[in-house]
């Protein structure tokens, strides 16, 4: 996710304890054209995803590709790992080459293509080109369009949370419209409709966000830290040295199908340590701001293991659900992907509240270390629930059980997700803004990968065991968390004003 005034006036703004919050802050001009273009791109993005560990599970018969249960894992958390790795090239792209709002628009372009790639390009060959092409243009979006919305909530720190709970929203809302679309296509005309109907989506965004660009902050429109043209080549060498590795690597057979999730955990986990390696020692980056760094390290560690549990959808939950968990609905067969779409659609519900708790609450709302500790206890105890009814219905596990359980586990979302990406946008050093921001989605690249060993885990253990220890690592980590959550936030808090 300068030589410009980083405090743009942006003007009228509600109270924060009037106790009427039923839209954005009013001073966020441009914050609905970003909202309504994530939307849509998490439409597309969920969409896919909703279908696509389906499509490597389901025979051949049904559509799929008849893949092992490990390597369908191994493969989707590769592929999510890589879409949020791609971010720190995005938004190092959005500091030094093109200005965020043109990054943004260019990398729409490009998921376009993945998904029509993967509409009309059948079996293995479409599946790479098109997961390759998505990874590339969502690394260019995602992380620019959130710095983007921290120059639109830049005014008022104290509704910095709430509006990004907004923005939070759309992203669920897509979340929760993608996977409902393309599973009910998947399920009655095959999963290349799905497929479509995910560029279909993508192709909406960007018509909005053409229309609306022209009202987004003047920041937006800045390469904040360009770099000289004499040193261009390095990066393009470095870049092209990488893609020849990797291909090299795979050419070889060092990096496949069935270890790219470990691949992808080892090169997020190197990849953020010099990340924070490069802020912590650089120049650029003052003593306090330094400071706010060190306090986010506990923060990411503990956001890349959440998002670790909660992406099991995509991964872990996805087996049992095609192994454990009887569809039928009278004559009618449930969409599978329609069960990852109540976690969304909970969480969407709940944002407005949360949202509106912390606007009441202005200063005393809990600091950000301690609502990450809450969302960590809270996955945890869902995974308690579903190991509990487990251990009484054996093998078999009901419909309604699973849905209950993607309440539980998508509502903890609400307590880390917006948190971290305010948190992101206000503690970022000055030459470092959407560099910061690609440390949350380098976090997610860590969780989605992570997702994937978790799921291959799976199948080598007996299903109590699992989720047991899922439970009990979740539940003590934000336990631990909430201990030291004062001392955290004393140090994320450093040089800034008190919200």
């Amino acid at each position: 996710m300068t030589s410009i005034n980083e405090h743009t006036a942006l003007s009228g703004h509600e109270s924060p304890d009037n106790g009427h919050i039923s839209r954005p802050p009013r001073q966020s001009q441009g914050l609905g054209t970003l909202a309504f273009t994530e939307l849509w791109e998490r439409f597309s993005f969920y969409g896919l995803q909703g279908i696509l560990a389906f499509y490597l599970l389901y025979a051949l018969n049904e559509g799929g590709l008849a893949l092992a249960p490990a390597v369908s894992a191994g493969i989707v958390g590769a592929y999510g790992g890589a879409v949020y790795l791609a971010q720190i090239f995005g938004a190092w792209m959005g500091d030094r080459v093109l200005a965020p709002k043109r990054m943004v628009f260019w990398g729409g372009i490009v998921i376009t293509l993945g998904h029509l790639a993967l509409a009309f390009i059948p079996g293995l060959t479409g599946l790479g080109v098109g997961l390759g092409l998505i990874v590339i243009g969502t690394g260019a979006l995602k992380t620019n369009i959130t710095s983007i919305v921290g120059f639109v909530l830049e005014s008022d720190p104290t509704k910095r949370d709430a509006g990004f709970s907004y923005f939070y929203m759309a992203i669920n809302i897509g979340a929760v419209i993608g996977p409902l679309a393309t599973g009910l296509a998947q399920s009655m005309a095959g999963f290349h409709l799905g497929f479509g109907l995910a560029a279909i989506g993508m192709i909406a965004a960007l018509v909005q966000y053409a229309v609306g660009m022209r009202k987004l902050p003047q920041q937006a429109g800045v390469v904040r830290n360009p770099l000289p043209m004499r040193k261009a080549w390095a990066p393009a060498a470095i870049v092209a040295a990488l893609v020849a590795l990797l291909a090299a690597l795979w050419a070889t057979g060092i990096v496949n199908d069935s270890n790219m999730a470990n691949v992808t955990t080892l090169v997020v986990v190197m990849a953020a340590a010099v990340y924070f390696l490069v802020l912590l020692t650089s120049k650029q980056v003052t003593r306090v701001e330094k400071q706010r760094v060190r306090g986010f390290v506990p923060l990411f560690i503990a956001s890349g293991l959440y998002f670790g549990f909660l992406f099991q959808n995509f991964t872990t939950i996805a087996i049992i659900i095609t192994d454990r968990v009887d569809l039928a609905v009278g004559s009618w067969s449930f969409p599978a992907a329609w069960i990852t779409t109540m976690g969304p659609l909970a969480a969407v519900l709940v944002t407005p509240i949360i949202a509106r708790l912390w606007t009441r609450m202005g200063s005393r709302q809990p600091g950000s270390a301690a609502k990450f500790s809450f969302g960590m206890i809270q996955i945890g105890v869902g995974y308690v629930f579903l190991l509990s009814v487990s251990m009484i219905q054996d093998s078999e596990i009901s419909l309604i059980v699973m849905l209950l359980f993607m309440i539980i586990v998508g509502t903890s979302e609400v307590l880390i997700g917006p948190i971290g990406l305010s948190l992101a946008t206000r503690i970022a050093p000055d030459k470092y803004k959407s560099q910061l921001v690609a440390l949350i989605f380098l976090a997610l690249a860590a969780g989605s990968s992570l997702s994937g060993l978790l799921g291959q885990l799976y199948t080598t253990m007996s299903h109590e065991a699992y989720l047991a220890m899922i439970a009990a690592t979740a539940i003590g980590l934000g336990l631990l968390l909430r201990i030291f959550s004062q001392r955290i936030q004393a140090m994320i808090n450093a040089g800034l004003p008190q919200l």
